[in-house]
């Protein structure tokens, strides 16, 4: 899977950290932080044949902070806050 742009993206996530990836993302006034991703056709086949997607967090020992996955896109506020 790759991270993708999308049009209400508000922040880009470790913008200048090399050792990671970009994340644009949207951050709404609550906190919510939602990204978009983007699978390939092989990706897709896999996931429409076994029903699942792995998902990983960096938390460096942190506490797990709450994670939803979905295939909706999610209803995204303005914020200028970001």
């Amino acid at each position: 899977m790759k991270i993708t742009t999308f049009p209400e993206a508000s922040v880009t996530i470790a913008k200048d950290q090399p050792e990671y990836l970009s994340m644009p993302a949207h951050v709404a006034s609550d906190g919510v932080v939602t990204c978009c991703w983007t699978m390939s056709w092989r990706e897709r086949i896999r996931a429409l044949i076994t029903g699942r997607v792995w998902h990983q967090v960096m938390t460096f020992h942190a506490p797990l902070q709450p994670q939803l996955l979905s295939t909706v896109k999610p209803d995204l506020e303005s914020w200028e806050g970001a």
